[in-house]
């Protein structure tokens, strides 16, 4: 995702902002503090990156915002039809917000099969811009329309804009050397110019980023310039656009200091990055790519110059095989990857277990199960990272809660691996991954000190004085084993899946020893240093929301409207799933009632009742999309009275 870097908190109206408010001041200009809009469209028609664009400018301006990006499922569905369309959601506001938004403002329908897909989803009053030049008698037919919902009175309960958005930029673009073809290609750069004039968004960032991106194309950057243009144009001269709108910047939203737009797996990248430099250790990817995972092999590629090294490996179980490999040799060894290869990626994983070494699999959450809804969000591989390898095999799990979050949990998950020796789950999800909010860059002297110290030497003294090198010598605090580099001279030592013994890392089948390492592994992840989970509880609820990764948007929102309409609950959230933290049991006896939403079919709420012996209730969800925060909040107002 392309990123602007702003500073919120000194944001002001900038001078092009400024000049854009006297071009407008003939309209009515209202003041809001929050807006949601839609674009959709055909998966070709651009509306990714016409998102992408008006997130930027709106980061660069200084609001608070949330995304939600959504990709068909299909990599190419066919042209006009439901499953091809392609939608962003931004959510903006002049204070701090935490989810995309239940309902649009503003849709944005590139055509018919766009308008169908999601009018539902659309309130009455709301603002509704329509292409009617693909509203041909042909395009409703393939989605069902019988007659035009332009003219059927079907839409009256909005306020419907027709704008024949391919003719104008087709005529905005005649004097270009372009084929009908190609300039019908802009018109989401003229959308996002009208939809630029009617919320006094920045227009430098977007016009640089279009020469950029099409610097090798002169004619072409042009072109979308012009379209761009003509769209803000539009919007100032038509009759149809009587008002247009003003969102300020969200100045007390944010503490001081440099922001920029990220995605939840940009920001993880960036992570990994400043996880490996903090640890002084080489960064090195072993993947397969796999949606919504591939943006983060991708990211990561770009970055050697920070000694990262990247290996698409031929599938997913080549590509964890060589991050373990690395780990051995002295990496900070990562695999990203789904959950379709987390399952291929298992035996490994409880090898990895087995060698005790640090190894981060970074696990992006998709529908399933088998390859499942490649382009859609679920929370369902809890259990899977939980148990989902032969044997005893535990490992500690590590769940971001925002786009941002996903920068410190990565962070997190990298000391984990690094002190305990042990791989280290992070499950992320689609929505956190494809969605993005402003994340404030830290100073470098705010990120923990990971590194880590090699054998250098011998660590044990045999009873004849011999002194040895041990490989599973633990260390009394952590129950880390030594982390030896191959090649360092007395340190040779033998690596496998088949059982170690304790200290000396020869073979044994000894039953006894056996049972002696599979505990001691158990106590060691048990063991991890997590801190206690914080209770948000002003009031001394009865009730109890407790959550985990990405529903925290829609949780905390929820949770708002309820303490603004005066009733009484409690939110408490996971960031560290295994171990749990250590006071969670004190926390969930002491309320009358546990609710945990959760995007699978109830899978914390099992750990937590297995564990705590609670009566959790679940609400769950597997729609391919998360929780709405009024959804939340009506379920949440019914455990509180029933």
């Amino acid at each position: 995702m392309t990123s602007q870097v702003s500073s919120p908190a000194e944001q002001a109206d900038g001078a092009v902002v400024g000049e854009q408010r006297e071009a407008a001041g003939a309209k009515d200009v209202r003041r809001l503090d929050r807006v949601i809009i839609r674009f959709a469209g055909d998966s070709g028609d651009g509306m990714q990156l016409t998102g992408d664009r008006f997130t930027s400018e709106t980061a660069s301006f200084g609001n608070d915002l949330s995304t939600l990006p959504n990709f068909p499922a299909e990599i190419r569905a066919p042209a006009g039809t439901l499953p091809g369309v392609s939608s962003f959601q931004l959510h903006f506001a002049d204070h701090d917000i935490l989810t995309p938004g239940d309902a649009p403002n503003v849709l944005v329908a590139m055509n018919p099969a766009a308008l169908k897909a999601n009018i539902a989803d659309m309130p009455r009053g709301a603002e509704i811009i329509v292409n009617t030049d693909e509203f041909t008698k042909r395009a409703l037919q393939k989605v069902g329309y019988d007659s035009s919902p332009l003219e059927d009175g079907s839409l009256d309960g909005y306020h419907l804009h027709p704008v024949p958005l391919t003719t104008l930029t087709v005529e905005a673009l005649k004097e270009f050397d372009l084929t009908r073809k190609e300039a019908e290609r802009s018109k989401n750069m003229f959308a996002l110019g009208l939809l630029s004039w009617m919320y006094h968004r920045p227009t430098e960032g977007t016009e640089k980023f279009l020469t950029s991106k099409f610097a090798k194309k002169p004619d072409i950057a042009a072109a979308n310039i012009a379209a761009f243009r003509a769209g803000w144009n539009f919007g100032e001269t038509t009759e149809d656009f009587a008002v247009s709108y003003e969102v300020a910047p969200a100045v007390k939203a944010f503490p001081p200091g440099t922001y920029r737009n990220i995605s939840g797996n940009l920001a993880l990248a960036y992570g990994l990055i400043a996880a490996s430099r903090q640890a002084d250790l080489p960064l090195f990817l072993g993947s397969y790519p796999i949606t919504p995972a591939s943006d983060i092999l991708h990211e990561l590629s770009r970055h050697k110059n920070f000694g990262v090294r990247t290996f698409q490996a031929e599938d997913e179980i080549a590509g964890i095989g060589a991050a373990l490999g690395a780990a051995f040799g002295g990496s900070l060894a990562v695999t990203t990857t789904s959950g379709p290869g987390v399952a291929l990626k298992s035996e490994t994983i409880g090898l990895a277990v087995s060698l005790e070494l640090p190894l981060l699999i970074v696990d992006i959450q998709r529908g399933g199960p088998s390859t499942g809804l490649p382009t859609k969000t679920e929370q369902a591989d809890l259990l899977q990272a939980m148990y989902g390898r032969n044997g005893e095999a535990p490992v500690p799990v590590v769940a971001p809660r925002t786009p941002a979050d996903c920068f410190d949990a990565a962070l997190e998950a990298a000391r984990i691996a690094l002190t305990y020796r042990t791989p280290v789950f992070l499950l992320s999800d689609g929505y956190l991954a494809n969605g993005s909010e402003p994340w404030r860059i830290p100073d470098p002297e705010e990120l923990p000190d990971l590194r880590v110290q090699f054998t250098q030497g011998p660590n044990h003294t045999l009873d004849d004085g011999t002194e040895v090198f041990w490989p599973y010598k633990r260390d009394p605090q952590t129950l880390a084993r030594p982390w030896a580099i191959p090649g360092t001279p007395g340190l040779e030592h033998r690596i496998g899946g088949i059982e170690k013994q304790d200290g000396t890392g020869n073979i044994s089948y000894d039953p006894a020893n056996h049972d002696f390492m599979v505990r001691i592994r158990q106590a060691k992840v048990d063991g991890v240093d997590v801190p206690d989970v914080e209770v948000d509880d002003p009031h001394g609820a009865k009730t109890l929301v407790l959550g985990w990764g990405s529903t925290y948007g829609p949780i905390t929102a929820a949770v708002r409207r309820l303490r603004a309409a005066g009733e009484s609950v409690a939110q408490a959230h996971l960031r560290h799933l295994n171990p749990f933290p250590g006071n969670l049991g004190e926390v969930v006896r002491q309320y009358d009632k546990v609710v945990v939403p959760e995007m699978n079919l109830g899978q914390l709420a099992t750990l937590v009742r297995a564990k705590y012996l609670v009566d959790a209730t679940s609400y769950n969800q597997v729609n391919g999309m998360p929780f709405k925060a009024e959804q939340l909040a009506t379920a949440l107002k019914e455990a509180i009275d029933g």
